[in-house]
């Protein structure tokens, strides 16, 4: 096994490295990764990026969104997460097998006198609070394994970033499990920097497979690679947002204008339909509000300047434009 060096704390550089080491770069055995992102939130490949955090929190604290290849639930990541990335060739024999992967991480933590115990098909837990979910990702006859580590994360902004009404939509997205969290940091010895538990870890991974740490460090080449995946890929709406399943949005308010319903239906990110219904009194005709928005990314940017650059009014007597607005916060 390979230690691939990785300091960067970019989310989209971080997870195109996987990808690069998964489907394009072979070190003739089994890879392993230790890094970590600034503040993001990183969402399965089969999800609602809209459903799974709260987008007005999100925007306002500068918080990345990315989603990753693997599937599974939404996570926060901060600089006090600590992620770890197996990359196995050639085998089968572990796929799904999430144990397997993580018991180093299990052994790190009973050498500092703390127990964790696996829980269900991913998660780790210490004292029935889960600090490390795991996920896995199978191209060809590579096996990735990947997986969270909360250390001394934020637990405030990942309960406040994750949050959403879900009453607002309809989909047909995997759904996260949002579980109660600790961080290893409030079980053990508080001289433990992150950074001595990161060597710590490398050294128990190693350890499980009684050989000596070896360390591979980004080539050139392999840095314009993964940057070129950041790019065309990891670093865009379409990959983070468009790719997300069908579904409706729906809100409703009571304004001085009256009772107004926005039902949106949206199809890769993209508005398809989009309807204005209530008690509210026509100075134009609805429809051709609604049309505005149609074929119209569904994002609070897109839609926020739709809406300053018309007079709602005209539509509906008595709306203002930051009234309608709320309909998307």
């Amino acid at each position: 096994m390979i230690n691939v060096v990785n300091n960067s704390n970019n989310p989209y550089f971080n997870l195109a490295l996987e990808e690069y080491f998964v489907k394009y770069k072979d070190l003739g055995e089994d890879i392993l990764i230790l890094w970590q992102n600034e503040p993001v939130i990183v969402v399965g490949k089969n999800q609602n990026t809209y459903e799974e955090l709260d987008l007005e929190y999100v925007d306002k604290n500068n918080i990345k969104v990315v989603r990753r290849l693997s599937g599974g639930g939404a996570v926060y990541h901060d600089l006090g997460n600590l992620n770890f990335t197996i990359i196995k060739n050639k085998s089968k024999l572990h796929k799904n097998d999430f144990s397997f992967f993580s018991l180093p991480v299990v052994s790190c933590l009973n050498k500092l006198g703390v127990k964790a115990t696996f829980s269900g098909r991913n998660d780790i837990l210490i004292d029935g609070k889960k600090f490390s979910g795991n996920s896995q990702y199978f191209h060809k006859e590579k096996l990735l394994h990947h997986g969270t580590i909360l250390f001394s994360s934020d637990l405030t902004i990942l309960s406040k970033a994750l949050k959403v009404k879900k009453e607002k939509f309809e989909s047909k997205g995997i759904k996260s499990v949002k579980s109660r969290v600790t961080n290893i940091s409030e079980h053990i010895d508080k001289g433990l920097s992150l950074i001595k538990f990161k060597d710590m870890l490398i050294q128990c991974f190693f350890e499980s497979r009684k050989e000596n740490p070896k360390t591979y460090v980004l080539s050139e080449e392999d840095t314009k690679n993964i940057n070129e995946l950041v790019n065309n890929k990891y670093g865009t709406w379409e990959w983070n947002f468009g790719k997300s399943p069908k579904f409706n949005y729906n809100k409703e308010m009571r304004f001085d204008a009256g009772s107004i319903c926005v039902k949106v239906n949206v199809i890769d990110g993209i508005m398809k339909e989009f309807k204005v219904e209530g008690d509210f009194f026509e100075e134009n005709p609805i429809k051709e509000m609604e049309d505005l928005f149609i074929d119209k990314k569904f994002n609070i940017e897109d839609i926020k300047n739709i809406i300053e650059k018309n007079d709602v009014s005209k539509y509906i007597l008595k709306l203002t434009n930051d009234d309608f607005m709320k309909l998307f916060l």
